[in-house]
């Protein structure tokens, strides 16, 4: 089995990691109330999920 001649050095293997970047989340707006939620979720300010009431709408708190 082939094995490697020589280490790679540490600049090496950082070039190699730096392309394992995370991506940034991708939102999708709600049909019902258009606010921005995640895609396949349960929208969290309507809770609205494929046309049907699935979570009960969270409600705003009012400061007094």
């Amino acid at each position: 089995m082939a094995l490697p001649k020589r280490r790679q050095s540490h600049a090496r293997t950082n070039k190699r990691r730096s392309q394992y970047k995370t991506k940034a989340r991708s939102f999708v707006e709600c049909p019902k109330c258009h606010s921005p939620k995640l895609p396949h979720r349960v929208c969290p300010n309507c809770g609205n999920y494929k046309d049907k009431i699935v979570a009960p709408p969270k409600k705003k708190e009012e400061k007094s």
